[in-house]
């Protein structure tokens, strides 16, 4: 007879999962015996499970697929919310496994004892504990069924007991189903909307993630109407590529292109987008909101027609009842706006800095160059997000995944092995910072483990570099923001990775190359400018006026040289300030 543990892990495989990352641990041990029984599916041992979480959501938004993490009774437990948060926010579908003390002891405090439901109720569209042989399978199937419709992360709660328990049949499906249906507004609607376009001579339209697979009807839709396409950072990959009418990302990475273009405009249209920064978005213009969840309608915008529907579909069924537009002025407006500001980006990348102080944007620039059309990245959260925004294009088949909307550190590196195991045969490139990289350090000896030939580059500018530059847009001087960090390349060595150290701007572009041909997994530590500043779209008087008072009061505490430094470094940025 079957145990529990055998009808979990059978059901996974049908399911579709490739591999489970965890820690095992006393309450997993019988799943883990189950899986090596099995044979099919890969057990990752990972250092940390919070990296686990992070591997699973990546291999989950890399392959469009269901993807598995487990964790053991309580620390394991909590050591997982990190990630699920993250998994759960970008719309990752995951199953989390969350095997628990015995079902006998619970409610007695015992060792290790937690709530899970209360524990991941925040990150979860199914949560729940199975505590006889007959719940799991229904549980199970409830869960993956939730993770892949409702895009997120489910949670079994698992007793350890229960694992080693004979299994029972129940008369309710143990199959998964994943059907997909066409979702657009209707045909009333999408006449009236038309009818709004063709009335409208300035328009833009703004992507999100939620359009990612309808670059080409985006296109067309832009084409027809002669309006610029501005994007998120989490859909650039799939809609900068090919696009002729494409000015860029707005938001707090963003660019000035973007902004302008949805501020100039008298008809916004928002396709798949729940973009959260609402100070970006326009406030005297007729806006449309088009989403696949209607709920988000309205709560980022003063938005005046919301309709529901996936924007592939909605765009299929409005494109026919588009008029062409004639006066292409507005659009050509904002190409030329748009190519001043890419060729003021452009500074930074030929001025490539000095020794120990590289800037970031020349080395973004030579990743751009230099990795494969087909390159997976990685970025962590904060100013390695900037540079890769700013400087990686879409080539149609890259693919660039991030903390975007949980905003966590540290969340490269593991993603970037999820993104690994999942796509072997494609390069995978890891844009770290120093701060984040040192958080789940101890998850490179899983890379070395499974031989991943990631290549890992860290933006080392010694300190907390977003932070520290939130300080200074708020007149306070950076403080308790250095990072004293280790040799990393050293650091790599040790953990049986080749690692290299570029402190001088005229053999980084060798040392990248070397990097990113070597068969293995590399790590590559940067030396970059630590005063290297991001500026916003649209810069307010209020950090203009917070970068002074910081700077002043870097000079009264006696730290002239920063000041010094940081107006060296900037100097065609604060000049544009003034």
């Amino acid at each position: 007879m079957a145990k529990v543990a055998d009808q979990l892990v059978e059901m996974l495989v049908n399911a579709g999962i490739k591999r489970i990352y965890a820690v095992t641990g006393d309450s997993l041990n019988e799943i883990n015996d189950a899986v090596r029984r099995e044979g099919s599916i890969q057990w990752v041992h990972v250092r940390h499970e919070e990296a686990g979480a992070y591997a699973a959501g990546a291999e989950a938004q890399v392959t469009g697929t269901l993807a598995c993490c487990a964790g053991s009774s309580g620390p394991g437990h909590v050591h997982l919310i990190n990630g699920l948060y993250d998994a759960h926010r970008s719309g990752a579908p995951v199953i989390a496994i969350a095997s628990t003390i015995a079902s006998f002891e619970y409610g007695t405090e015992y060792f290790q004892e937690t709530n899970t439901i209360k524990l991941f109720d925040d990150c979860s569209h199914y949560n729940q504990v199975a505590t006889t042989p007959k719940q799991l399978p229904r549980m199970l199937q409830a869960g993956i069924q939730a993770a892949l419709h409702r895009k997120g992360v489910s949670v079994i709660g698992l007793p350890g007991d229960l694992t080693s328990m004979d299994a029972e049949e129940i008369t309710t499906s143990t199959q998964n189903f994943d059907p997909v249906a066409v979702t657009r507004p209707s045909d009333e609607d999408l006449v009236k909307l038309a009818a709004l376009l063709n009335q409208h001579k300035k328009i833009t339209l703004f992507c999100g993630i939620g359009a990612a697979d309808a670059h080409d009807e985006v296109v067309s839709l832009s084409q027809k109407l002669n309006a610029p396409v501005a994007y998120s950072f989490r859909s650039k990959m799939d809609i900068q590529y090919n696009n002729p009418n494409e000015v860029g990302m707005t938001g707090l990475l963003g660019l000035p292109s973007a902004y302008h273009s949805m501020h100039e405009s008298d008809l916004l249209v928002l396709l798949g987008t729940d973009f959260p920064y609402t100070p970006f978005m326009p406030t005297d213009c007729k806006i449309v909101q088009i989403d696949i969840k209607p709920e988000r309608i309205g709560r980022r915008a003063k938005v005046d027609v919301g309709l529901s529907g996936s924007i592939k579909d909605t765009l299929t069924g409005l494109l026919p009842q588009v008029e062409q537009h004639e006066d292409d002025s507005f659009l050509q407006a904002q190409l030329k706006f748009y190519a001043h500001v890419k060729d003021n980006m452009k500074t930074y990348v030929k001025d490539t800095g000095k020794k120990e102080n590289i800037h970031p944007e020349y080395i973004a620039s030579l990743i751009d160059e230099l990795a494969t059309d087909d390159a997976i990245f990685t970025v962590d959260t904060g100013m390695s997000c900037v540079w890769g925004s700013r400087y990686i294009n879409a080539t149609g088949k890259r693919k660039m995944i991030g903390s975007f909307n949980h905003g966590s550190m540290a969340n490269a590196m593991p993603q970037a092995i999820g993104a690994a195991l999942a796509c072997p045969g494609r390069q995978v490139v890891a844009l770290c910072g120093d701060g984040g990289l040192s958080m789940l350090l101890g998850d490179l000896a899983t890379i070395t483990q499974y031989n991943l030939p990631i290549k890992i580059i860290v933006f080392n500018n010694r300190s907390l570099g977003m932070v520290k530059l939130e300080m200074e847009v708020a007149g306070l001087p950076d403080w308790q923001t250095e990072m004293h960090n280790p040799d990393f390349a050293m650091v790599a060595e040790a953990m049986g990775i080749k690692g290299i150290t570029i402190k001088d701007p005229d053999g980084a572009r060798q040392a990248l190359i070397e990097g990113l041909i070597y068969k293995g997994p590399a790590l590559i530590n940067i030396f970059t400018d630590p005063n290297a500043l991001a500026m916003p779209p649209k810069i307010e008087l209020g950090q203009v006026k917070g970068m002074a008072v910081s700077m002043t009061k870097l000079m009264l505490n006696g730290r002239m040289d920063e000041v010094i430094d940081t107006i060296k470094a900037n100097y065609k940025h604060l000049k544009d300030l003034i």
